[in-house]
This record gives structure tokens, C-alpha cells and sequence, in this order.
């Protein structure tokens, strides 16, 4: 078997099992922080959690996809291991950015349902105001 598509086989089952390693585990340790920044709403929080891992598949699978192809013919086992360096440490990078970007937009939505919960209500009126002559 030629070394390239070795490679090409060990590029795509580590992608592919660290991508679903990390949809996993957002999607398990993120329903508790939706459902706080969606005020306790549980159906709503699963289907936004359920949604943003299909995102979160779709555009890290693409990506996967998208860079297994190589230019380069491998020659040796070196350049295996020197290859798949490369693309699996863009993979992780590509995966910690999705990551990142997916927390600090809930992070904002959660900061902004926090301070609409902390305003203090209006004070209700003290008593009516006679109108004054000439206005």
C-alpha cells in the first residue's frame, strides 16, 4: 500500500474520532451553560445544543475533508509522521477556534440574559401632578 494514502487513513480516523470526541463533550457540558443563558428553558436548550453540534460537524468534517489532499508523495515513515503533524495539528487548531468562538458568543448572550434579570423593575408612581395653568 503506498504510504500517501497510509497516511490519508491515519489523517481521517484521528480527524474524524477527535472530532466527535469534542462535539461529545461540548455537547454534553454545554446543554448545562445553555440552559442557564436560555433561563431554564430545557426544550429550548437541547434543541440550540443539538443544532450547534450539527454545526459543529458539519464545518469540522468539511474541513477535514477539505484538507486531506496533498501534493506531496510521501516517501518514507518519516514523512508520514511529518505529514500528519501538520494536518492533524491544523485540525486541533481549526477544532480549539470553533471551540472558543462557540463559548464566547454564549458567553455574551449569557452576560446580556444576566443583566436584563438584574435591572430593578420602575418605581411605581407616588401620586399625580396637577396640571399647571398655560401649558
Amino acid at each position: 500500500m503506498d504510504r500517501t494514502v497510509i497516511a490519508y487513513v491515519i489523517y481521517l480516523v484521528v480527524s474524524i474520532g477527535l472530532t466527535v470526541w469534542v462535539a461529545r463533550t461540548l455537547s454534553r457540558n454545554g446543554r448545562i451553560f445553555l440552559s442557564d443563558v436560555l433561563h431554564g428553558n430545557e426544550k429550548l436548550a437541547d434543541a440550540v445544543n443539538h443544532l450547534l453540534v450539527v454545526g459543529f460537524y458539519l464545518v469540522n468534517l468539511g474541513f477535514v475533508a477539505l484538507y486531506l489532499s496533498d501534493d506531496d508523495t510521501i516517501t518514507d515513515t518519516r514523512g508520514i509522521f511529518e505529514a500528519l503533524s501538520t494536518k492533524l495539528g491544523v485540525v486541533l487548531l481549526v477544532l480549539g477556534v470553533m471551540h472558543l468562538g462557540n463559548v464566547w458568543v454564549l458567553n455574551k448572550i449569557r452576560r446580556r440574559g444576566m443583566m436584563e434579570r438584574e435591572q430593578v423593575p420602575p418605581v411605581p408612581p407616588q401620586g399625580w401632578a396637577a396640571p399647571t395653568a398655560g401649558v
